[in-house]
């Protein structure tokens, strides 16, 4: 056998990781309390890891808990890591990586939507363009003007992006989303 495929209990010699990094959406339960947020983030932007979305807001008034909805990157194991680091955080409840449960219910994903508002301008031809795209997308006029629309279009995020796409050669000029909302299918809650 040749000595450099030969084991030597070294760490360095251990072969690098070879899971592929995936995109998963984590739902965390926490206590709706000042700087619960500020740990959470902290977390991820002291160990170097991406949020590429965010969603918070208070889900149980009486109990004064609220729902952090995060979309991460990362390989099987990081994502294990970010899990457990969350779960010692003292005010977070639960943490359940929503993506992870989807496969055990046999499914590909969870069920994931985020809502969008988008500012057009435009005249004559690209305003009736723009009204029969938005209605093409099922976006809602929640106002306009002469000079421009608001449009909202609710959907996964795939297709806010195909429809900003679309719309932007006809005079969009700004856009705003709220990050990624998510649950399970099924009767089961977090």
């Amino acid at each position: 056998m040749n000595a450099h495929l030969q084991p030597t209990g070294s760490a360095y010699f251990i072969s690098p990781e070879t899971a592929m990094a995936e995109s998963h959406t984590l739902s965390v339960l926490v206590d709706n309390e000042p700087g619960v947020l500020a740990r959470v983030i902290g977390l991820f932007s002291g160990r170097g890891y991406n949020i590429e979305s965010l969603t918070v807001s208070e889900t149980e008034h009486q109990a004064h808990l609220s729902r952090i909805t995060i979309v991460t990157r990362g390989t099987p194991q990081v994502l294990e890591q970010i899990k457990a680091q969350l779960e010692r955080i003292v005010p977070v409840h639960r943490v359940v990586d929503l993506t992870v449960r989807a496969r055990e219910l046999g499914q590909e994903r969870p069920i994931e939507r985020e809502v969008a508002l988008l500012k057009v301008t435009g005249s004559g031809e690209t305003r009736a363009e723009t009204l029969r795209l938005a209605d093409a997308f099922q976006a809602k006029v929640v106002d306009a003007t002469v000079e421009h629309f608001i449009l909202e279009i609710t959907g996964k995020s795939s297709k806010i992006d195909q429809f900003i796409a679309i719309i932007k050669p006809l005079g969009l000029i700004e856009v705003c989303r709220t990050g990624i909302a998510a649950m399970n299918r099924g009767s089961q809650g977090m």
